[in-house]
């Protein structure tokens, strides 16, 4: 910096707007913050010329008048943001119309991180707090149980007797087969991730509900990791030696959309067309993979843009004074329907 650099100009006092507007201090504090009787008139003169002024109120004593610091904290130890970011951005739009900020902190999976940012978070004065992660049946690796702060959970394991969110993963598995069960899919195959995840157990056993529902025969799931690799070895599983012996599937509901995306490929290089001859769903809808993806790939979406404003939403209300039943809430998925899984047979 130069030394010539002028100085930044002093910010604007509430007294400089008391001033120039021709009233108290006391009333000109009262009519930014909504208090007070005087007529609409003052009122409104006091605010316009604040904002002539340019006045920016002092935050931290708002805060501490109102015993609130209208900042909420999001822990998560999703380090690439997969869930935690749409998550959050729901999160905002609940938050953003009442005035209160959201801030994220990485935790990873480590407890002295966490209780590092939770401390923070509490010498900042933060309204509550909402954690999430990167799977529904882990605990993020901290304590939130005895705060003196609300806490709401958001697509994690939740501590007994808090509110939660999560996605209706059965549910979301049910849109998937029973589409292809509309589109006159009769050997439909399940490949997914690993059997130490709740949420795997949850889609097979909704695949399998939907299957026994409609008389299809149920094959076993078969299992592996959350990656295109395994996709493209599950293929091998699924078709090597079935040729031409009508045991080989026309549909293939993948339990994300790496796996999908892997499917896909391996399918092509054997030349059998998607969705021509095998039609593909996957889960998560994460777009930049599903739309790459050729053809683009139908998916489960798990609407956490949504699930983030539900909890959001459930916070305010903790933060207000408002009591909220303990338990885990789980929201509907919906299907994005795209190129992968083709028509109704005859259509």
């Amino acid at each position: 910096m130069s030394s010539d650099a002028l100085p930044a100009p002093a910010p604007v006092t509430l007294r400089e707007v008391a001033l120039a507007a021709g009233v108290s201090v006391a009333t000109a504090s009262k009519a930014l913050n909504g208090q007070g009787r005087m007529t609409a008139e003052t009122r409104e003169r006091i605010r316009e010329t604040a904002q002539r002024l340019g006045f920016r109120p002092n935050s931290l004593a708002q805060s501490l008048l109102r015993k609130r610091s209208f900042t909420v904290g999001l822990l998560t130890n999703d380090t690439y943001g997969r869930f935690s970011l749409p998550l959050m951005a729901g999160v905002s739009d609940a938050l953003v119309d009442a005035g209160v900020s959201v801030f994220l902190c990485n935790v990873e999976d480590d407890s002295r991180l966490g209780q590092l940012h939770v401390e923070a978070m509490l010498d900042k004065r933060v309204d509550g707090i909402i954690a999430t992660g990167k799977r529904i049946d882990r605990h993020l690796p901290i304590d939130l149980s005895n705060l003196r702060i609300p806490v709401i959970y958001a697509f994690t394991q939740p501590d007994p007797g808090s509110v939660a969110f999560v996605s209706d993963d059965a549910g979301g598995a049910r849109l998937a087969v029973e589409h292809f069960c509309g589109l006159g899919r009769r050997r439909i195959a399940h490949v997914s991730g690993p059997a130490s995840f709740a949420v795997v157990h949850e889609r097979a056993r909704a695949y399998r509900e939907v299957l026994a529902e409609h008389g299809l025969p149920v094959a076993e799931p078969l299992l592996g990791a959350w990656s295109e690799g395994w996709g493209h070895e599950a293929v091998a599983k699924l078709f090597d030696g079935k040729a031409g012996r009508g045991e080989m599937p026309d549909a293939v509901f993948c339990g994300n959309d790496q796996i999908a995306r892997g499917v896909i490929d391996a399918l092509r290089e054997r030349g059998i067309g998607v969705p021509e001859d095998v039609g593909v769903i996957g889960f998560d809808n994460w777009e930049i993979v599903a739309e790459a993806t050729r053809p683009p790939l139908t998916s489960v979406d798990m609407n956490l843009a949504t699930l983030g404003r539900e909890a959001g939403l459930a916070l305010l209300s903790l933060v207000g004074g408002q009591a909220a039943a303990p338990g885990i809430r789980k929201l509907p998925c919906r299907l994005v329907v795209r190129q992968s899984c083709g028509r109704p047979v005859g259509g």
